[in-house]
């Protein structure tokens, strides 16, 4: 049996040593494109859509891109939060109409700004709770919890509005809806402080962590001392006062609450996420991600309005996009688990 002189095997560690490294090197590099896949995605979209599509880069369409992403963008922020607890909520697009038709009315009878956005935002908060309280305390699962919560919540929409749009007079109320500050309209500028605020809401503080916590393995966050139940129920809670904010805001934008607005939003919040990098399963969340997530959204619906495509074709389209989200989800969920 032979055996190696010291130099020799000093020799054979010099070129074991490099080879070590540049497999270090390699998995880095392509852990770090498989998390800026999508921003790398969108900017090259971006790119080209700006040398290929007539308009699509003047000043006026990329506002109008904004501040057509601005509703989808405030509650992506918190559906973001759901996510990343394992849990999901489908009766957003319902609170969106009930929040911006109840608005009206108390605005309509009062005309005080005060009450109808405040009556706006309660009734939000307390949709929220109840998914919360329903999944958390009940057990109902989120599919079932929140499907319902749709159903009922639009069905309230429509009663209380007696199924007729409620419009809106009110100058000063109608002013946040298409008011600038800097050059934005103020819906941009909210949905901004929105993505800052979750971002260091998700990052930076206990609330985040646990979050992630419970969405990577609920029982050994709950044996770790957090409480699980509670935590969810504030996290609907936010996500109900976020989703109620939009509505208003979208309700000040049309001049008017509409029982039939948001209709399919969920869809739309949902393929954001996940395109984001959200995972579906829990524990995993990027404010970034999202971000770029309801950008590629509102970009493809953006170009597809300025090719006039059809709007069945849209919806097709709007199919495609949450099928490759979910799929690159599987696929992401998949690679991590190999490595």
């Amino acid at each position: 049996m032979s055996s190696l002189s010291p130099a020799q095997a000093d020799d054979e560690s010099a070129v074991k040593q490099p080879t070590l490294k540049q497999s270090t090197g390699m998995k880095t590099t392509q852990h770090w494109l498989q998390e800026q896949s999508m921003p790398l995605a969108y900017a090259l979209l971006f790119v080209v859509l700006s040398f290929t599509v007539e308009n699509f880069f003047s000043t006026t369409n990329i506002v109008g891109l904004m501040l057509s992403v601005a509703q989808i963008g405030m509650v992506a922020c918190t559906m973001m939060m759901c996510l990343a607890s394992r849990d999901f909520d489908l009766s957003v697009g319902s609170t969106i109409a009930f929040s911006g038709v109840l608005g009206a009315i108390i605005l309509e009878r009062t005309q005080s700004i005060t009450l109808a956005v405040g009556g706006g935002l309660l009734a939000g908060a307390l949709i929220g709770a109840g998914n919360g309280v329903l999944i958390a305390y009940l057990r109902v699962n989120a599919l079932i919890a929140t499907l319902a919560t749709m159903l009922m919540v639009r069905g309230l929409a429509f009663i209380v509005s007696k199924g007729q749009a409620v419009g809106i007079s009110n100058e000063t109320f109608i002013s946040f809806g298409d008011g600038r500050l800097f050059g934005l309209p103020y819906p941009v500028l909210v949905v901004a402080a929105c993505f800052l605020v979750f971002g260091v809401l998700l990052n930076h503080t206990v609330f985040g962590r646990n979050t992630l916590a419970i969405g990577g393995n609920p029982d050994a966050a709950r044996l770790a001392g957090i409480r699980v139940e509670r935590l969810r129920i504030w996290i609907f809670l936010l996500q109900g006062l976020v989703t109620a904010l939009a509505g208003l805001i979208l309700a000040s934008r049309i001049t008017s609450g509409q029982p039939n607005s948001a209709q399919g939003f969920e869809l739309d919040v949902i393929s954001a996420c996940v395109l984001g990098g959200v995972s579906l399963q829990g524990g995993k969340a990027r404010i970034s991600g999202v971000l770029v997530g309801v950008l590629i959204m509102g970009t493809v619906e953006n170009v597809m309005n300025l090719l006039d495509v059809d709007a069945f074709y849209q919806y097709l389209m709007r199919g495609f996009i949450l099928l490759a989200a979910v799929l690159l989800d599987q696929l992401k969920s998949h690679a991590t688990r190999k490595s």
